[in-house]
C-alpha cells in the first residue's frame, strides 16, 4: 500500500525559510513506466483551488516548477530515494496554505502539475507565513 507523509510545515515571517518533506513508502521504481513516475508537491490556499508548485521525477531525477516559486524553492530528494524534500526560501504571505505530497506511481504523462496524473496523496502539512 502506497503511503505517503507530509510534514515541515509551520508558522514562518516573510522572508523566511521551511523544508517540506514527504516521506514516502510502498512502491519501487523500475525504470519500466511508460510515463514519468513522480513525487509532486501542491498547496491549497484557504478559498483556492490546488496548485502545483513543483514535481521531482524519480527516473532521471528532472524537476519543475511553477512560476510562482521558481527561483525561490528546490524539489530533491535523501540518497535513499524514500524522501523528498521542498526546500522554500523567501516566504511570501501569499505562499499560506496546506501542501501536499503526491506520488504518480506510474507516471504523469504530459502535465506535472495536474492534479489527476497522481494517485495517492498525503495528508497536507499547514504553511503559514506571516507579513
Amino acid at each position: 500500500d502506497v503511503q505517503l507523509q507530509a510534514s515541515g510545515g509551520g508558522l514562518v515571517q516573510a522572508g523566511g525559510s521551511l523544508r517540506l518533506s514527504c516521506a514516502a513508502s510502498g512502491f519501487t521504481f523500475n525504470g519500466g513506466e511508460i510515463g514519468w513516475p513522480a513525487i509532486g508537491w501542491f498547496r491549497q490556499a484557504p478559498g483556492k483551488e490546488r496548485e502545483g508548485i513543483s514535481c521531482f521525477v524519480l527516473s532521471d531525477s528532472s524537476t519543475y516548477y511553477s512560476h510562482s516559486v521558481k527561483g525561490r524553492v528546490t524539489i530533491s530528494r535523501d540518497n535513499a530515494k524514500n524522501t523528498v524534500f521542498l526546500q522554500m526560501n523567501s516566504l511570501k504571505p501569499e505562499d499560506t496554505g496546506v501542501y501536499y505530497c503526491a506520488a504518480a506511481i506510474e507516471g504523469w504523462g504530459t502535465t506535472w502539475n495536474d492534479r489527476s496524473e497522481y494517485d495517492y496523496w498525503g495528508q497536507g502539512t499547514l504553511v503559514t507565513v506571516s507579513s
